[in-house]
C-alpha cells in the first residue's frame, strides 16, 4: 500500500468521523429543539388558558360561572364592566394606581439611570461599595422592611398618603434599575463620551443628550419590568396605605372580593381583574420591540 493510498484512507476516515459527529450533533439539536418547543407550548397553555377563562367569565353572571364555567356566555354584555367600574369607587382606585405607578416609574428611571451611569463610567472612591450595596438591596425581602417603613413614613407625615407610597415604590425599585442599567452604560464606547466633551458638552448634557439615548433599549426593558412589579404590588400598599380614599387597584380587588362575604358578584370581579390587566398588556405591546432589542444587544455584548 502506497503512501498516497494511506493518506487517502486517513482522509476518508477523518471525513467519516466528522460526518458522524455532525449527525450526532444534529440529532441532539433536534432533540433539544423538540423538548424546548414542547415545554414552551405547555407553558403557554398554562399561562393563556386562565387568562382566556377570566376574560370569558367577565361577560357571565355569577350563576352562569358556577353552572357552566367553561362554556361561552349566553349573552355578551358589558354590564359587568360597568358594575365593576362603579363599585366602591373603582375608577378612583384606578386613577390612584396610575398616579402612584406613573410618578414612581418616572422617578426611579431618572434616579436609577443617573446612578448607574455614574457608577459605570466614573472611578469614584467607594463606587464599588455603593454598587454592591445596591446589589444587596435586591436580596432584601420587602416584608422585613414593613415595620421600619411604617414608622419612617409616620414620622415624615407620609403614612397613608400617595406621596409616601410613591417614595416607597421608588426605594424598592431603585436597586434593580441600577443593576440592570449598569452593564448598558459600562459597555458604551468611550469615544462617544469623549466626542461630546470635545464638542464642549457639559456632564449633564453629555448624559441626557448623548449617553442616555444610547441606552434606550435597556431603559425600555427595565421600564417594563418596573411597571409590572409596581402595578402588581400588593404588600406595600396594604401595610402602608390603609386610607380607603387612597386605595390602589390591588387593594381594591381584595376589598371587592372580601366586602361581600359569600355574596360576591363574580362576574363583576372578573371584569375588574380584566380592567387591571389591560394596562399591563398595552404597555408590554407598546414596548415589546425595545425589549427584544435590549435582549439582543445584551447577548451581542
Amino acid at each position: 500500500m502506497t503512501d498516497t493510498t494511506r493518506s487517502l484512507i486517513a482522509i476518508d476516515e477523518r471525513a467519516a468521523r466528522r460526518i458522524r459527529r455532525e449527525q450526532r450533533t444534529s440529532r441532539g439539536d433536534r432533540a433539544v429543539g423538540i423538548t424546548s418547543h414542547a415545554v414552551l407550548i405547555v407553558w403557554s397553555i398554562v399561562v393563556i388558558l386562565p387568562l382566556v377563562w377570566t376574560v370569558m367569565s367577565s361577560f357571565k353572571t355569577t350563576a352562569e360561572i358556577f353552572s357552566s364555567p367553561f362554556q361561552l356566555p349566553a349573552r355578551w354584555s358589558l354590564d359587568n364592566y360597568v358594575s365593576a367600574w362603579a363599585e366602591d369607587d373603582f375608577g378612583r382606585m384606578f386613577l390612584n394606581t396610575v398616579v402612584v405607578v406613573g410618578c414612581a416609574l418616572v422617578l426611579v428611571m431618572i434616579l436609577g439611570s443617573m446612578c448607574a451611569y455614574v457608577l459605570a463610567r466614573f472611578s469614584l472612591p467607594g463606587s464599588r461599595a455603593i454598587y454592591y450595596l445596591m446589589l444587596a438591596g435586591l436580596t432584601f425581602p420587602a416584608f422585613l422592611a414593613i415595620v421600619p417603613l411604617f414608622f419612617i413614613l409616620q414620622n415624615m407625615g407620609l403614612l397613608n398618603t400617595l406621596p409616601g407610597l410613591i417614595l416607597t415604590y421608588v426605594a424598592f425599585a431603585l436597586p434593580f434599575t441600577v443593576f440592570f442599567l449598569f452593564s448598558f452604560f459600562k459597555n458604551l464606547p468611550d469615544e462617544i463620551q469623549e466626542a461630546a466633551y470635545i464638542d464642549g458638552a457639559s456632564e449633564w448634557r453629555t448624559f441626557f443628550q448623548v449617553m442616555l439615548p444610547q441606552a434606550r433599549a435597556g431603559l425600555a426593558a427595565v421600564a417594563i419590568f418596573n411597571f409590572l412589579g409596581l402595578w402588581n404590588q400588593f404588600l406595600l400598599p396594604v401595610a402602608l396605605n390603609t386610607d380607603q380614599g387612597n386605595y390602589v387597584l390591588s387593594q381594591g380587588l381584595a376589598a371587592f372580593a372580601s366586602s361581600a362575604g359569600y355574596a360576591v358578584d363574580f362576574g363583576s370581579l372578573f371584569a375588574a381583574v380584566v380592567i387591571t390587566i389591560v394596562p399591563v398588556l398595552i404597555v408590554y405591546v407598546f414596548f415589546q420591540r425595545q425589549l427584544q432589542g435590549s435582549v439582543a444587544q445584551g447577548t451581542s455584548k
